[in-house]
């Protein structure tokens, strides 16, 4: 073997490596990640059913309904709406017309289990994923009205 070859095989080596490694942390990470949607991404069917993710926005006023432990409410990026239900205990701040992020699945009817619900530390913060899409709905909904006059 040529030190051409050597080096050849010693590339495509490491190359190999280095592939099998990546593929296995994929595959150790595959059930760990949780994409964010907004509500209004989960409407037009962006948003996967039976898959794990997560859902942020503003929690609909008027929308929290509590039973026992299981909690049902609806959350909001003020043009879209999905109602979500938690059983569990949920955070001190948790509260109507207040930012939350909510990890779970969506079912074939529509509605979010949450099996995690997070809800802001203070009155100034809000996911930054769930700002984007509060201003985006937002933008989007100015345009509707001006079009419409």
């Amino acid at each position: 073997m040529t030190i051409k070859q050597k080096r050849l095989a010693l590339i495509l080596g490491g190359v190999l490596l280095l592939s099998a490694a990546t593929a296995l942390v994929l595959f150790a990470l595959r059930d760990n990640l949780a994409f964010f949607y907004t509500p209004s991404q989960i409407v037009s069917k962006e948003a996967p059913v039976n898959r794990t993710f997560r859902i942020g926005g503003m929690v609909e006023a008027g929308s929290v309904k509590r039973t026992g432990i299981e909690v049902a409410f609806r959350v909001t990026d003020t043009a879209q709406i999905v109602p979500v239900t938690y059983t569990g205990i949920l955070p001190d701040l948790f509260k109507e017309g207040k930012g939350v992020v909510a990890q779970g699945t969506l079912g074939a009817d529509g509605v979010f289990r949450a099996k995690e619900v997070l809800a802001k530390h203070d009155e100034n913060y809000m996911p930054p994923e769930a700002q984007a899409a509060v201003d985006k709905a937002n933008q989007a909904r100015e345009r509707t009205q001006k079009t419409l006059k």
